[in-house]
C-alpha cells in the first residue's frame, strides 16, 4: 500500500472528471503530476502540483485550475479538505481513518510492508568493492563495500533481480609486486634478513603467507631467479588474498553472487572480441590524442595509437585502447569486462568506485553506451573518502596492514552493524567522519544509536505488556480498534510510517541507499516524541493495564513502527536490536 500513490490516481481520476466536463483540455500529459509531503507539514498532509505543470499547456491560470480541482477532492470522503495556496498550489488533508489503515497494512504485510515490484525483475549487476587482491580490505573501501551491498538489498527491496559482484583486479603490474612481497616473506620465514624495498608491500599480514608457503614448497624458490617462481608465487599469493579479502567481508556481512578474475580475459580471447564488436560499430580507428590538459605542447610526444570514439557516446575526448608498442591500456579489459556483463543480460549495470575513480566515469559509461547500443544503462557511484577520528584525533594507522587502517579495524573497534549504519549516514559522494567515540554514544545525535532505542523500546513495551497479561496475539493487536490514535503525535508518527513505500521507491530510482538511513532516523525521532509525549499525557504511555483495548491499540502503532525499523535496517544489512545495553 502506497497512500501517496492512492492519493494521486484521486487526484488524477479528478483531472478525468474535469476534462469530460470541458473545464480542462483533454489530451494532457498527466506524467508530472505528482502527490508528496508538502515542505512545511504545518500546511497540510500531502500537496500536489498538478495545476501547476498543467497551467502553461492548458493555457489557462493555475489557480483557476486547482480552485475546481480542489472542490472536486473535497468531495471525497478520504480528503478532510483542499486549499490552494499561492500561485495554485494545492494542500490537502486526510481522514484520520488513512493513517489507521496505514498501521493495518503494515501489520498485514509485515516484512513486505512497502516492498515494491517498481523494477519488474530487471536484471541489475552491482559491482562493488573490487579492491587488488594485494592485502587486507582498507577504510575507504569499507565504505564502498556497505553502500554497495546496501544498494544491492534495497534494488532487490523494490523488485529487481540484483547479482552481487566483485572483480579481481589479478591482471595488472601490482600483483607481480605482491609476490614479489611474499617472496620476501618466504626468504624470511627461512631465517633470511630481507628488506622492504619502495613499492613493495611491508605489511604484517604477508608474514603468514611466506610461512604457509614455506610449508608448501619448503626450500623450493630459495636463491631461484624470479622466472622460476614469480607466476607461482603470483596464483598462491593472490588466492591467499583472496580468502583474506572473503574473510573481511562476511565481517561486515557480505556474501558475493560472484567473484570475476580480470586475469581471465587475458589470453581468452575476450579483449579482442570486445574490440570488435566496438570496430563493426565503426568505433574504433588509429589516431594521435590531442595533447592532455595541464601539459605544454613540447612536453607532449603525438604517437598514433588504436583508439576508440567514445566521444560519440557522450565523453569529452576518445580514449586509447592499445599502445603503441601493442600492449592493451588499462581500459582494453575493463571495455571487455563490461561487454562481458552485457552479453550475459543484464538490464542494468551499476559499478560503486572509489573517488579517485572520477576521471574513469565519462569514459565506461561511453563504452557501456557502444556495447548495448543504448539498450542498457551504467550508473557509477563514486564513494568520497572516510576520515577516522578516536579521542579527538586522527585514528592512526595499522601496522598489521603497513600503509592504512583496514576493514577489521574498525569492526573489531565498533561492530559490523555499527560500522554499516554509520557508513549511510552521509550521500555517497560526500566526505564522512568516523569518530569511534561518537559511533559509540548513546544519545540522539547518534543516528545508530537512536534507531536501535527506538526498536528497543517497543520489544520493552511489548514484554512488559505480554507481563501484565495483556493479549498481543497477532490477531489480537491487528484487529484493535484504532480510532482513539487521534493525537498529533501519533498521527504524526503514523503519517511519517506512510512515507516508507513511497521513499524506498525514490531511493530504489536515483540508487541511494542513504536515504533509507536518514528517513530510520526521522522515524525513530517520531516514535521517541510520542513516547516523551507520555510523559505529561498520561494517556498516550504505551502500556495502561486499566485500558487493554487502548493499550493494544497503541502497541499496534508500535508495532507497525518496528515493522519498518526491521525493514529499513534490513536493507541497510543492521539487526535490529531488542534491547540496549
Amino acid at each position: 500500500m502506497n497512500l501517496f500513490t492512492e492519493i494521486r490516481t484521486l487526484v488524477l481520476d479528478a483531472l478525468a472528471q474535469m476534462q469530460a466536463a470541458g473545464d480542462l483540455p483533454e489530451g494532457l500529459d498527466l506524467k508530472n503530476v505528482a502527490v508528496e509531503p508538502p515542505r512545511d507539514a504545518a500546511h497540510g498532509d500531502m500537496a500536489t502540483n498538478a495545476a501547476m505543470v498543467l497551467a502553461k499547456p492548458a493555457k489557462m491560470k493555475p489557480r483557476d485550475i486547482a480552485d475546481k480541482l480542489a472542490g472536486l477532492l473535497a468531495e471525497d470522503d478520504r480528503i478532510t479538505s483542499a486549499e490552494v495556496a499561492g500561485p495554485g498550489f494545492l494542500n490537502l488533508r486526510l481522514a484520520d481513518a488513512l493513517w489507521h489503515g496505514v498501521v493495518r497494512t503494515a501489520l498485514a504485510e509485515g516484512s513486505d510492508f512497502g516492498r515494491s515490484d517498481m523494477g519488474a525483475n530487471q536484471k541489475v549487476n552491482v559491482e562493488y568493492v573490487s579492491a587488488n587482491p594485494t592485502g587486507p580490505l582498507h577504510v575507504g573501501h569499507t565504505r564502498g563495500a556497505v553502500f554497495g551491498d546496501a544498494l544491492a538489498s534495497l534494488l532487490d527491496f523494490v523488485g529487481f533481480e540484483v547479482t552481487r559482484e566483485y572483480y579481481i583486479n589479478d591482471g595488472g603490474a601490482q600483483v607481480d609486486v605482491l609476490a614479489r612481497s611474499v617472496y620476501l616473506r618466504y626468504l624470511e620465514a627461512h631465517g633470511q634478513e630481507v628488506a622492504f624495498e619502495d613499492g613493495t608491500y611491508p605489511g604484517d599480514y604477508l608474514i603468514a603467507v611466506g610461512v604457509a608457503l614455506k610449508d608448501k614448497v619448503g626450500d623450493a624458490y630459495v636463491g631461484q631467479p624470479e622466472s622460476v617462481w614469480l607466476e607461482e608465487i603470483r596464483n598462491y599469493a593472490t588466492e591467499q588474498m583472496m580468502d583474506l579479502i572473503r574473510a573481511d567481508l562476511k565481517a561486515l556481512g557480505i556474501e558475493m553472487d560472484l567473484f570475476y578474475s580480470e586475469k581471465s580475459l587475458y589470453g581468452t580471447g575476450r579483449i579482442e572480441a570486445a574490440l570488435e564488436a566496438l570496430e563493426n560499430k565503426g568505433l574504433i580507428y588509429d589516431g594521435v590524442l590531442e595533447p592532455p590538459k595541464g601539459k605544454k605542447p613540447e612536453d607532449w610526444e603525438p604517437r598514433e595509437q588504436t583508439l576508440f570514439k567514445s566521444t560519440e557516446h557522450g565523453d569529452d575526448v576518445d580514449r586509447p585502447v592499445k599502445k603503441s608498442d601493442g600492449a592493451w591500456t588499462y581500459f582494453a579489459p575493463d571495455i571487455a569486462y563490461h561487454y562481458d556483463k552485457v552479453e550475459r543480460g543484464y538490464d542494468a549495470l551499476i559499478d560503486v568506485f572509489g573517488a579517485d575513480h572520477g576521471g574513469y566515469v565519462k569514459r565506461m559509461k561511453a563504452a557501456v553506451s557502444a556495447l548495448s547500443d543504448g539498450k542498457v544503462s551504467l550508473d557509477i557511484k563514486l564513494t568520497q573518502l572516510v576520515k577516522l577520528y578516536k579521542n579527538g584525533e586522527p585514528f592512526k594507522m595499522s601496522k598489521r596492514a603497513g600503509t592504512f587502517v583496514t576493514l577489521r579495524d574498525v569492526v573489531d573497534q565498533v561492530g559490523a552493524d555499527v560500522t554499516r549504519f554509520v557508513m549511510l549516514t552521509r550521500k555517497n559522494d560526500a566526505p564522512l567522519d568516523f569518530d569511534f567515540d561518537k559511533v559509540l554514544e548513546q544519545s540522539k545525535d547518534n543516528p545508530v544509536f537512536y534507531v536501535q532505542y527506538a526498536n528497543a523500546r517497543i520489544n520493552s513495551v511489548m514484554r512488559k505488556a505480554r507481563e501484565a497479561g495483556i493479549d498481543l496475539g497477532d490477531a489480537s493487536v491487528a484487529k484493535a480498534d484504532l480510532s482513539s490514535l487521534t493525537d498529533v503525535a501519533q498521527l504524526s508518527t503514523m503519517k511519517k510510517l506512510a512515507e516508507w513505500p513511497r521513499l524506498v521507491e525514490i531511493a530504489g530510482r536515483t540508487n541511494e541507499p542513504h536515504r533509507v538511513a536518514f528517513y530510520l532516523y526521522d522515524l525513530a525521532s517520531e516514535l521517541h516524541a510520542l513516547w516523551n509525549r507520555g510523559n505529561d499525557k498520561p494517556e498516550l504511555r504505551f502500556l495502561d493495564e486499566a485500558n487493554v483495548e487502548g493499550t493494544q491499540a497503541k502497541i499496534a502503532l508500535a508495532s507497525a513502527v518496528a515493522v519498518v525499523i526491521s525493514a529499513g535496517l534490513g536493507i541497510l544489512g543492521v539487526t535490529p536490536a531488542e534491547e540496549m545495553r
